[in-house]
């Protein structure tokens, strides 16, 4: 990096010359601004009051890392090795996905359900862990269990989990196998964002996406985009509780699919949800027992 980028302004001035050709200017403000309150604790407010602010030694030598880092189209969370999920520290790697406004409106959405609740919790497809550790947070009375198919990635949840000094039960499962092994009784909640998107939106996307993040966790195959929904919508009675909910993060384009697939597993109450884009996006439903 330019030897001659010490403050908050020339950092800047840096990061739009370096990647003006993989982000639009407003985008590269929005990375440097999470750059800078990752690195050196300022908010977006004091950066934008001191635009010289002076960087010491350290941290220059992280902006460095981080620019080039960027440069070559990595996400900027993946580049800083954490981001932020619902006020959570989440560490994060090329083994899990990087979570997405509409999964802290997922988590919010159960949270304002469900206030004071005692139950059992199960994330199914954790990753990162980042739905278990806000519910383990923000519903301390619950008791709170996720499973992924990854042993990389519940190593990430579990370093998550211990970093948030929420407590998780972890446990590996593939959710497409006729036969799970339970650790915990059957829940009363369930939460999952899995894979949903189509391979054929795949050249639809950035560079970031596909270059970067994990493929298992993003795609489907166009022959059948509702697999992993399918999968635990027929593993019901194994999973939930009579009265039981189900939350699910989803594509935009399948919700009157899902809820026809809800409805033809027999559960009841089925709603589907926009997210503040006013784009159809989670689907919730109740199984009766």
């Amino acid at each position: 990096m330019n030897n001659n980028v010490n403050t908050i302004k020339d950092l800047r001035n840096h990061l739009h010359r370096r990647l003006g050709n993989l982000y639009p200017a407003n985008e590269i403000d929005s990375i440097a601004i999470i750059i800078i309150k990752t690195l050196s604790g300022l908010d977006r407010l004091h950066q934008l009051q001191n635009p010289d602010y002076r960087f010491s030694g350290t941290v220059k030598e992280r902006l460095y890392e981080i620019c080039e880092k960027l440069a070559e189209g990595m996400p900027v969370q993946y580049a800083l090795g954490e981001t932020v999920f619902y006020g959570y520290r989440i560490k994060v790697n090329n083994k899990t996905l990087i979570p997405r406004q509409e999964t802290e409106e997922l988590v919010d959405l159960i949270i304002r359900e469900n206030k004071g609740f005692s139950g059992r919790i199960l994330d199914i497809g954790t990753g990162s862990g980042t739905i278990a550790i806000a519910l383990a947070g923000e519903m301390p009375l619950a008791s709170v269990s996720a499973t992924d198919i990854s042993e990389e990635a519940l190593e990430t949840a579990k370093e998550n989990a211990s970093l948030n000094k929420v407590n998780i039960t972890f446990f590996r499962a593939d959710i497409l196998s006729p036969h799970i092994e339970m650790k915990v009784a059957k829940f009363n909640i369930i939460a999952s964002n899995p894979p949903y998107i189509p391979e054929s939106e795949k050249k639809n996307l950035h560079v970031n996406i596909t270059e970067f993040e994990p493929a298992s966790a993003l795609f489907v195959p166009d022959s059948d985009p509702l697999v992993y929904y399918r999968a635990i919508l027929k593993k019901k009675d194994f999973l939930l509780e009579p009265g039981g909910r189900l939350y699910f993060e989803m594509h935009e384009k399948m919700g009157i699919k899902l809820k026809s697939l809800a409805l033809h597993h027999g559960f009841t109450d089925v709603r589907i949800i926009k997210d503040l884009n006013n784009k159809d996006r989670f689907l919730t439903c109740t199984f009766n027992g």
